[in-house]
């Protein structure tokens, strides 16, 4: 495989409203796609950076809404710390170290409405 990417990540959601409203306007990703409702509803949304794009989905086939972790990098984690915690997005505190003691990278971790895991981690 040369020069792939990936293109999109999906993810399983029980209530689209509140996810949709979480990652939109609290995150700050951008709703490129809204399709369907109730069981068969999906929204794409692109993140802030570019790169793949997030597909929240109520038609949920093998996934399981919560036991996702993702990860995002930011040049800077304490002003997206900041950010966040000023939006309402209750996150842990940063820590130092993601990858062993003496890494120093540092990073912070955070739950969507489901429970799934962001860590930011700087990059």
């Amino acid at each position: 495989m040369a020069n792939e990417k990936i293109q999109m990540v999906m993810m399983a959601v029980t209530d689209m409203a509140k996810a949709k409203t979480f990652y939109a306007e609290q995150l700050g990703f951008e709703v490129t796609t809204d399709y369907g409702q109730g069981e068969q509803h999906w929204v794409t949304l692109a993140f802030p950076g570019g790169g793949a794009s997030l597909t929240l989905s109520t038609l949920h086939g093998n996934m399981r809404p919560g036991t996702m972790r993702l990860y995002l990098a930011t040049s800077d984690v304490e002003a997206t710390y900041n950010e966040l915690k000023a939006k309402g997005v209750k996150v842990n505190d940063v820590k130092d170290d993601l990858y062993g003691p003496g890494s120093g990278v540092k990073w912070f971790d955070l739950r969507d409405p489901d429970g799934n895991v962001w860590q930011v981690v700087q990059a």
